[in-house]
C-alpha cells in the first residue's frame, strides 16, 4: 500500500466539483503562482504522511453526504506530483462507487498523469493564462505541460472542466478571454468553464512563511468586469 503526503482535508466542500465532496489537498507543488492561497503546500516534503487505505477510509466516513452527485476531489498543491499514490486511491474509490475528481494546474505531463486522468470521473484543469508565454511571470513555471494536458483531455474525449483565476493586469483583458475561447474550441469542449475572481485570502500564509506577498495592492476584479469576460467567453465558445 502506497503512502502520500496530505496538506489538509476539507469536509462537505461545495466548490470543488459537483455536489458535496471531501477535498484532499495534496502536499507539494512545482508552480509558484503569485496569488497562491496555499503557500504552505509548496514543499514536497511537508504535510502529513498518509496511506492510500487511510485516505479511502476517511473518504468513506462522509459517504452518506455525497448523494448522487458528490464524492471526493484531490486538489493541492499539485496532485499530479503524487500520481502513483492517487492512482491506487482512485482505483479503490471507484471500486467502491465513489465519484472522483482532480483539481489540477496540469503542470505535470507524464504517462502516470495521463493514467490518472483516464481513471478519474472528472478533471478540473486550471489554465492560468491563455498565452503560455505569460505563464512564467504569473506562475514561475512554464505553461507547456498544461496545454499538453488540455489537448490530451480533448483528444481522449474525457470529462473535464476549465477554471481560470481573473487577476488585474494578468488575465482580465478581453484578448486573454478570446485566447481562452480559442483553446477550448475543440471537438470535445469542457463540460463547464469557470472564471474565478482573484482574492487575497492566502495572504496570511505568505506572511507566516516569511515571504512577501507579490500581489499586494491588487484588488478583486469588479463584478461588471467578471460578467463582461464571462459573456465574452460564452459568446465566443458557442
Amino acid at each position: 500500500m502506497l503512502t502520500g503526503r496530505l496538506h489538509s482535508i476539507e469536509t462537505l466542500g461545495s466548490l470543488d466539483g459537483p455536489g458535496l465532496r471531501t477535498v484532499f489537498f495534496m502536499q507539494g507543488c512545482n508552480m509558484r503562482c503569485l496569488y497562491c492561497h496555499n503557500r504552505d503546500s509548496w514543499e514536497v516534503a511537508g504535510g502529513k504522511v498518509c496511506s492510500s487505505g487511510a485516505l479511502v477510509e476517511a473518504a468513506l466516513s462522509y459517504r452518506e453526504y455525497y448523494g448522487e452527485k458528490g464524492g471526493v476531489t484531490f486538489s493541492g498543491g499539485e496532485p499530479l506530483l503524487q500520481a502513483d499514490f492517487l492512482i491506487e486511491a482512485v482505483r479503490e474509490l471507484k471500486r467502491l462507487g465513489i465519484h472522483t475528481a482532480l483539481d489540477t494546474s496540469g503542470s505535470v505531463y507524464s504517462e502516470k498523469s495521463r493514467e490518472l486522468f483516464r481513471l478519474a470521473d472528472l478533471v478540473m484543469l486550471d489554465i492560468k493564462h491563455s498565452d503560455k508565454a505569460r505563464y512564467p511571470e504569473l506562475c514561475g513555471f512554464p505553461g507547456g505541460n498544461a496545454f499538453s494536458n488540455l489537448r490530451y483531455l480533448q483528444l481522449q474525449g474525457l470529462k473535464y472542466w476549465i477554471r481560470q483565476v481573473i487577476v488585474e493586469g494578468y488575465t482580465d483583458s478581453e484578448e486573454q478571454a478570446d485566447g481562452l475561447a480559442r483553446l477550448l474550441a475543440a471537438r470535445n469542449p469542457p463540460e463547464k468553464t469557470e472564471l474565478l475572481p482573484y482574492h487575497d485570502m492566502g495572504l496570511s500564509k505568505w506572511t507566516a512563511s516569511g515571504s512577501r506577498y507579490p500581489l499586494g495592492g491588487i484588488k478583486p476584479p469588479p463584478a461588471e468586469r467578471m460578467e463582461l469576460l464571462r459573456n465574452r467567453l460564452r459568446g465566443l465558445s458557442t
